[in-house]
């Protein structure tokens, strides 16, 4: 009853390998949407070894789990897999591994929970400082200005998502830049970036000691920005972009000797000015590939003893 076992060494050896090998390359920034996705696939092979383990753990210690999971297969199949030999920590390890599943559902349950309520409390704000005029139906308004002394800009997601913008940003910002920002705002609502962003705070707030949640959550926090800023770079140019985002965010100290909290403007400010190049078309298929094969892993070691017996 070795597959379990390999099951868990996959999955840390590629929770601990996986961010250095991302963190070393030199690819990430160059293709922010490629990276986005290759730590989706990463994350998603930790969570499916866990996820098999915890399946295979639960079969080896209980018959009545093991005819559900091995109802339709064959002796020989069964007998592959060497459950009935099974030691002592089979039971411990199911229970274990369901348990953090159980925690991880319940954290993302949680940040939900609490986006909602975060966004439910930023319309009641919108609603108060800019109410309805008479016959409008609420919902119905995909953009609104507030009144505001600083420029600002942000997308506000939901069932029926608005862009918010200062009449600061409105004045600071001409022409295409405020397009710019439009589109920015734009890119993180057609990719669901929010979503992202949840499933990577639930994860790491729940584990705050596996070091590749946190990366995880670090990483999408920095990654969609850079996409967002990529998709309206290529509508507007990469200099609209830049001065837009300048525009928005100068008022806040991000340029100054001892930038504030949100110090990866200027390195994105520079981005956009120089560009780096991107991959070769050659390049970017291996490197999707090579991720989406990740997640395949885990599938295959556990299928593995069943493919021997039947053949």
């Amino acid at each position: 009853m070795m597959v379990p076992a390999v099951l868990l060494l996959l999955g840390a050896l590629t929770a601990v390998t996986a961010p250095r090998l991302l963190a070393r390359a030199d690819w990430p920034d160059r293709e922010p949407v490629l990276a986005l996705w290759m730590w989706q696939c990463v994350v998603a092979a930790v969570l499916l070894c866990c996820a098999l383990s915890m399946t295979l753990s639960a079969a080896a210690a209980w018959q009545a789990v093991r005819g559900h999971v091995f109802a339709p297969a064959p002796r020989s199949v069964v007998e592959a897999y060497a459950l009935g030999t099974a030691d002592d920590w089979a039971p411990t390890t199911a229970v274990a591994l369901a348990c953090g599943g159980a925690w991880s559902a319940a954290m993302l349950l949680r940040e939900v929970v609490r986006a909602r309520a975060r966004r439910r409390l930023r319309r009641a704000e919108l609603l108060v400082r800019a109410p309805l005029l008479p016959g409008e139906e609420p919902g119905t308004d995909r953009l609104v200005v507030l009144e505001g002394e600083r420029p600002d800009a942000w997308w506000l997601p939901g069932p029926s998502p608005r862009l918010v913008i200062t009449t600061a940003a409105l004045r600071r910002l001409k022409g295409r830049q405020l397009d710019a920002v439009v589109a920015h705002e734009q890119g993180h609502a057609r990719a669901r970036h929010d979503w992202l962003l949840h499933c990577s705070a639930a994860l790491a707030g729940g584990f705050p000691q596996v070091p590749v949640f946190a990366a995880f959550r670090d990483e999408m926090h920095r990654l969609v920005e850079l996409a967002a800023d990529d998709m309206a770079s290529r509508r507007f140019g990469r200099l609209t972009t830049a001065l837009a985002l300048v525009g928005l965010n100068e008022h806040r100290g991000v340029f100054g000797p001892c930038p504030a909290a949100q110090a990866h403007v200027p390195q994105r400010v520079h981005r956009l000015l120089t560009p780096p190049n991107r991959l070769p078309a050659a390049r970017r298929l291996r490197l999707t590939a090579v991720a989406s094969l990740v997640p395949v892993l885990p599938v295959l070691v556990t299928v593995t003893p069943a493919l021997r017996a039947l053949s």
